[in-house]
């Protein structure tokens, strides 16, 4: 969908550092929740990650992404590598008119990839 409208430009370090600051305005219990989950920036989705959520490559943008076992389905036993969250950051540019609308739409895509991290599905997430 890239090309229906002028993007803000936002390079990846600055982008970083508005993930830092939306990172930064979790509260503080579920931060602490999180310490076993790597948040990782990614240009935009492969079409395998669009197919892998039921999204058509051709329609549709991908902002985040959560690859792991969510914790209401890991066993006693359970030991892995950290979970990651993906946030794609061309997709959320391309939405977003300022920076301040960069850090609300990171801190929601990261609400809603950590909600699948803690078990929540598409329609339990807290917003």
């Amino acid at each position: 969908m890239e090309g229906l409208r002028p993007m803000i430009e936002v390079d990846l370090q600055r982008f970083e550092h508005l993930l830092a600051r939306a990172l930064d305005t979790l509260p503080p219990t579920f931060a602490e929740l999180i310490d076993n989950v790597a948040v990782v920036v990614e240009e935009e989705p492969t079409e395998e990650d669009l197919r892998l959520v039921g999204l058509d490559p051709e329609e549709d943008d991908l902002l985040g992404l959560y690859h792991g076992v969510p914790l209401d389905e890991r066993g006693a036993g359970y030991s892995a590598l950290p979970d990651r969250v993906v946030i794609y950051r061309l997709p959320i540019l391309w939405i977003c008119d300022t920076e301040e609308d960069v850090v609300r739409e990171v801190r929601d895509t990261l609400v809603h990839e950590l909600g699948h991290h803690f078990g929540l599905g598409d329609d339990d997430m807290p917003y």
